[in-house]
């Protein structure tokens, strides 16, 4: 319904500050083009790509490639998707904004604004293997009932590492959580070894956070913020 899965835009007031922080957490800067005016760069570790905007904008947005969009209109509005914003100019490049029930942005875009990397390319970061984006939801059924009309599939909820409802998807995977787990947005990691990458972490002076989601191991977890406030959180892995 939505399209491909793109990227998750990121706003920051510095982008030059927030590409050396994920350039030193392993992640590799891809080709953007010039489809947007303010500066633009796209930082990945092979399985997500966090697209940097500097300029004010709904952070992070969960961000589609959806072609033909201006003609899609009327099958994502019977479809119940009621966008917020649309900007289908002919000099620009067209976009919609939704919203889920959460309040959390959605972008489609006509075309890509960046080029893949070759495959292979990208070495795992030292967060570790990215699992989900997982987002603070205190409705779950008009969660699972919003975003399985956008194609994703729900599971049955989780206990581990917290509670959550998961869904998958071909190209993203993401988790809501409730707000007295975490009150905003975790881009999700996982480790094999937790404790090793969490001492290479301090070795590096990340900035890890005394603030971690409810009934984590201080041991087996942590949460670095971004420069411009992304969370991230290093999990042991299960299994």
């Amino acid at each position: 319904m939505f399209g491909r899965f793109l990227e998750l835009g990121i706003a920051t007031p510095d982008i030059a500050g927030s590409v050396h922080f994920y350039e030193r957490l392993g992640f590799s800067q891809l080709i953007t083009g010039d489809a947007w005016s303010h500066r633009y760069g796209v930082l990945s570790d092979g399985r997500v790509h966090l697209g940097l905007h500097e300029r004010a904008m709904p952070s992070p947005a969960l961000t589609f490639v959806l072609p033909q969009l201006a003609s899609s209109q009327q099958r994502l509005r019977a479809a119940r998707f009621e966008p917020e914003l649309a900007a289908l100019g002919e000099d620009s490049l067209h976009q919609l904004r939704l919203r889920d029930p959460a309040g959390h942005a959605v972008t489609l875009l006509e075309a890509r604004t960046f080029s893949p990397a070759a495959p292979g390319v990208h070495a795992e970061s030292l967060c570790g293997y990215f699992s989900h984006l997982s987002l603070p939801q205190d409705d779950y059924e008009a969660a699972r009932e919003f975003w399985e009309r956008a194609g994703f599939v729900a599971l049955s909820e989780e206990n581990a590492p917290f509670p959550h409802l998961p869904l998958t998807s071909d190209r993203l995977n993401l988790g809501f959580h409730r707000r007295r787990t975490f009150d905003a947005p975790l881009l999700v990691f996982e480790c094999t070894d937790a404790t090793a990458n969490i001492a290479r972490l301090r070795e590096l002076e990340m900035p890890l956070s005394t603030q971690l989601p409810r009934g984590l191991d201080r041991k087996r977890s942590a949460l670095i913020e971004a420069p411009e406030g992304t969370a991230i959180l290093v999990l042991q892995a299960v299994g």
